[in-house]
């Protein structure tokens, strides 16, 4: 069994189970089917606690005529008892004990007791109330009972037989009970009525109040579907911003945002049109310069004119590879954003020494004192290292290339303690730039004429935009100790931010 290459034997022998899975698809929430959601089922769930609540309201509704009318028999069968020589008896004739029991739906039942408890009239069985339950005397009170296996409402009172008489201050009341009580039947028919009455047009509301929370739903989220079709309507080039004004409120952040998003994109298309504009338009030159001189060398028979169509060839493929290297430099830093750089803390003392010991052969070869002036503290900055090492090489090329021979280039690191700020600082003494000129030296592809130097015209549009990516400040100054009074010289500055965290530098600046 072959391994390939970079992987270990035991994924060979026993390879992961999850390998080849597709990811599950997460299922898409309808905003329409989620607020819809959110409304009913506080609805259907409130709609049984509404019964419930209906139905015990029904009861306590249902209950109080019936109370009143049992308190009312309590009082008059009160009037019918009187105290005869110590004992208690009835006045209740025979209609009267019909009248009182007349009742279609419910059975009425009652009960007198005498002064010692004893049973004077009415129905035996029908319980007492609890001894510890006893109401001041004349008033009504009333309980729930179980009379042979069938529920009952008792409404009873204690009367004082003596209350027509005189009696001492020690002498106790005379008191006898009387109660009535009547079955539940007709309770809970007038409840179960009041139960229809409310529940059943509920019954026909609530698919009313469905259809219309649907109806309404429906129109309050047609602002989403008018936006979708707009999109879908556009042609794929269109990446104009969306009009907000026809949306409602709550959609409008989603359209800024939807319409950054679309300015981003706008300028992403915008610089990658520009990159392959400028790209094609620089590499016209080289190219066609290798096609002339490769067509030159093959025409030729001389092998000395041979060589130097070749050696023009070489240098050609020179130019053009490092233009493309700085187009691709140049396009990396613009659709690099600064919240994607990879940004750590830097010696910018150890960055540049390093990046200038890498051009020492090339100021050799050109006979260029190239020099290096560091700060004596770590000067520490949070940046890209990769960018950062980009635009100090770009700095130096520029200046190597505008020097002249036996002429000195200095690149300076400090720290400006009233500013609290990192300075690179690329010291030249070439023939230096206008005031005039130096803000079009960094736009792309822009050559100062007459100065007669080989370059793209993208090494400081690279070094602006990379510092622009860290922002810092890039300053363009005269060199304030030229070499030569020929050559004015010229002094490119870049101030970046100091790291709070350098405590070294910190202290230096209090």
């Amino acid at each position: 069994m072959s391994v390939p290459p970079g992987s270990a034997d035991s994924d060979a022998i026993a390879p992961d189970s999850t390998a080849g899975k597709q990811p599950e698809e997460k299922i898409q929430r309808s905003l329409f089917g989620e607020i819809l959601d959110w409304m009913l089922a506080p609805l259907l769930l409130l709609w049984p606690m509404s019964i419930a609540i209906t139905y015990l309201v029904a009861k306590s509704i249902a209950n109080q005529p019936f109370d009143r009318a049992l308190e009312d028999n309590v009082l008059v069968l009160s009037q019918q008892v009187k105290e005869i020589d110590g004992q208690a008896i009835t006045q209740l004739s025979n209609p009267a004990r019909d009248i009182l029991r007349a009742d279609d739906l419910d059975n009425i039942y009652f009960q007198i007791k005498g002064l010692k408890g004893e049973v004077v009239d009415g129905d035996r069985d029908l319980p007492a109330p609890a001894e510890d339950d006893k109401p001041p005397a004349g008033s009504v009170q009333f309980r729930n009972a179980v009379l042979r296996g069938i529920d009952i409402r008792i409404a009873y009172s204690y009367i004082d037989l003596n209350r027509t008489g005189k009696r001492g201050p020690n002498k106790d009341p005379h008191l006898a009970l009387v109660q009535v009580a009547e079955t539940l039947e007709k309770r809970s028919l007038l409840a179960n009525e009041i139960i229809k009455g409310v529940i059943l047009p509920q019954f026909i509301i609530l698919p009313i109040a469905l259809a219309l929370v649907w109806f309404a739903l429906s129109r309050g989220l047609s602002p989403l579907a008018e936006l979708q079709q707009r999109i879908r309507a556009r042609r794929p080039d269109d990446l104009s911003p969306i009009d907000s004004r026809h949306v409602p409120e709550e959609i409008t952040p989603l359209v800024k945002s939807l319409n950054e998003m679309l300015e981003r994109l706008a300028q992403t298309i915008a610089i990658q049109k520009r990159f392959i504009a400028d790209a094609a338009h620089q590499m016209k030159t080289p190219l066609a310069g290798m096609r002339m001189q490769s067509e030159l060398a093959l025409r030729q028979t001389d092998q000395h004119e041979i060589h130097q169509s070749l050696a023009q060839i070489a240098t050609s493929s020179e130019a053009a590879t490092r233009l493309v290297n700085q187009l691709l430099t140049l396009a990396r830093a613009e659709n690099l954003a600064p919240t994607n750089q990879p940004r750590e803390q830097i010696d910018l003392n150890i960055l540049a020494r390093n990046v200038v010991q890498e051009w020492i052969q090339t100021s050799f070869a050109k006979k260029i004192d190239l020099g290096f002036e560091q700060d004596k503290n770590a000067v520490l900055i949070f940046g890209s290292p990769l960018m950062l090492r980009e635009m100090i090489s770009n700095l130096i090329d520029n200046a190597l290339r505008y020097t002249p021979q036996a002429h000195s280039v200095t690149v300076r690191v400090r720290i400006d303690h009233d500013e609290a700020l990192a300075i690179l600082e690329v010291e030249d003494n070439g023939p230096g730039i206008p005031p005039a000129e130096r803000e079009r030296v960094f736009e792309r592809f822009y050559r100062i004429l007459g100065s007669n130097v080989q370059g793209s015209g993208l090494g400081l549009a690279i070094v602006r935009e990379i510092a622009s990516q860290h922002d810092a400040r890039i300053q363009i100054l005269d060199n304030p100790q030229p070499q030569d009074t020929a050559y004015s010289g010229c002094l490119f500055r870049i101030s970046f931010q100091l790291n709070p965290y350098d405590e070294v530098a910190m202290e230096g600046l209090s």
